[in-house]
């Protein structure tokens, strides 16, 4: 997303349908990318690895997997 204080927000409110309805919407880990094309290479990368390599590089940003809602929606 190009705005993920308000992409947050929409996951957190449901304000949407999609894949994410009916599922946990805390944030618990986020990257930011100078370029759009590039934050899509590593979604897709990341998406393709194993789950537990998803797993260490969450925990390696944020151990106890708190929900960083508030640290991304600045007001």
């Amino acid at each position: 997303t190009n705005d993920i204080s308000r992409r947050t927000y929409e996951h957190r409110e449901g304000l949407f349908s999609g894949f994410t309805n009916g599922m946990a919407s805390d944030a618990v880990y986020y990257e930011e990318h100078a370029t759009a094309p590039k934050a899509i290479q590593r979604e897709k990368n990341i998406k393709h690895w194993p789950r537990r390599w998803r797993i260490e590089l969450v925990r390696k940003m944020n151990p106890e997997w708190r929900d960083l809602f508030d640290d991304i929606a600045q007001p």
